[in-house]
């Protein structure tokens, strides 16, 4: 006899299962931040990652142009960067392929409190990194 869930279980399954969209699972994740005078780096590591999230550096003091260089690799699966004005149109987004260091510049600006935000999305990643690096 095969048990099935009740009901009840499945529709607030169903009804929880949008909430989790916009949320970005990293398994192993290890992120380090190292900035100085409205330049440095932001790189971060995983062993699997799922979701999207969209994420912040505080790169400086105040809104300013400055040149970020995106670099992602991964062992398998999907995973892209967006880099974001502040606005929230798309500066630039890098995709990553398996086995491949895929790299992308181009210019974004801080917001008011000097702050970029960049968007997460991966699908069956596995083993990856970003980094992104800021300059003015």
């Amino acid at each position: 006899m095969v048990r099935r869930p009740p009901l009840r279980a499945l529709l607030a399954a169903l009804l929880l299962a949008p909430l989790l969209n916009g949320c970005l699972l990293l398994s192993g994740e290890q992120t380090t931040i190292d900035l100085l005078a409205g330049a440095g780096n932001l790189s971060t590591t995983f062993v699997s990652a799922e979701g999207g999230e969209e994420r912040t550096v505080q790169v400086g003091k105040g809104s300013a142009e400055l040149q970020a260089i995106a670099v992602v690799s991964l062992e398998s699966g999907d995973l892209q960067i967006e880099l974001l004005q502040p606005d929230g149109s798309v500066a630039f987004a890098i995709a990553g392929r398996p086995d491949t260091q895929m790299t992308r510049s181009g210019p974004v600006r801080g917001d008011a409190s000097g702050t970029v935000r960049y968007r997460v999305s991966a699908r069956g990643a596995h083993n990856g990194s970003f980094q992104i690096f800021f300059q003015p």
